[in-house]
């Protein structure tokens, strides 16, 4: 193997973290901002790239570096080591919004695995994060993902955040899943993703549902969240009042409620 072996334990039910035990002078990589916890004897450092172990010079790291800009995420990744010489130490990673920690086994799909570009959030040492481009116009206008996803390869573990409650489905040849298009979180590399109009007036205008949602085909399997990120952030947004902080807005009392709790700011 190039990637290193880990073991991991995901505790939590709807605002999950994952623990990564390390045996000494085994390393993991995660996003920037993901760290929660670690053992004492963990040497923590900043990558400039993917921090796999592909990269060699300047000009390997640089691409690296790029592919990252791409896909929206930070220039930087940081790597966890256990520079212990006294057996095993722990580290854990925390997901960014509730829902679930997806443990993905690179092995098992062949070596490659893709998934929405905001997904990833740590995986062993030796695992690449890289960009996969679209090929279809129609996706990459349309298909909520752009024409950027990230893909991870390698041989190692690999760990990424779904929204909401987790959905994983086998697909056969030729059998299709339609899904909105934000709520894909990844799929294996033989899975034929595109895009497809909704179709009909009243569907288009007034569904509420977008113009167009994900088309999934077989041979394959997909995980499917329930609440992506962009929704919910879409409702908080939404659910701000306007003109300033009300707490008794949508009430029956409305400003009177305000009174009554002692706010009687106007």
């Amino acid at each position: 193997m190039t990637a290193h072996e880990i073991d991991y334990e995901i505790f939590g039910a709807e605002m999950q973290y994952v623990e990564i035990e390390l045996d000494p002078q085994e390393a993991v990589v995660a996003e920037a901002g993901s760290f929660m916890m670690m053992d004492d004897g963990i040497t923590m450092n900043t990558i400039f790239g993917d921090g796999s172990n592909q990269e060699k010079g300047i000009l390997g790291k640089l691409f690296s570096a790029g592919k990252r800009i791409l896909t929206g995420e930070s220039l930087f990744m940081t790597s966890f080591l256990n520079d212990s010489s006294f057996g095993v130490r722990k580290v854990s990673f925390a997901a960014p919004y509730p829902g679930k920690i997806v443990p993905i086994d690179l092995t098992d799909y062949r070596g490659k695995f893709i998934c929405q570009k905001d997904a990833f959030l740590c995986a062993a040492k030796g695992v690449t994060v890289g960009i996969e481009f679209s090929k279809k116009l129609g996706r990459g206008l349309f298909g909520g993902e752009g024409f950027i996803m990230q893909k991870l390869e390698g041989d190692g573990m690999a760990f990424v955040n779904a929204g909401g409650t987790l959905a994983r489905k086998q697909l056969a040849p030729g059998e299709t899943l339609r899904v909105d298009t934000g709520c894909i979180v990844g799929f294996t590399q033989d899975v034929d993703y595109d895009i497809e109009f909704v179709g009909g007036i009243k569907n288009t205008l007034f569904g509420g549902e977008g113009m167009f949602f994900a088309t999934l085909k077989g041979p394959g399997i997909v995980y499917i969240q329930s609440l992506p990120f962009s929704r919910l952030a879409g409702r908080i947004v939404a659910s701000i009042p306007r003109g300033g902080n009300s707490k008794g807005e949508g009430s029956i009392l409305g400003s009177i409620g305000d009174l009554l709790d002692g706010d009687n700011r106007f």
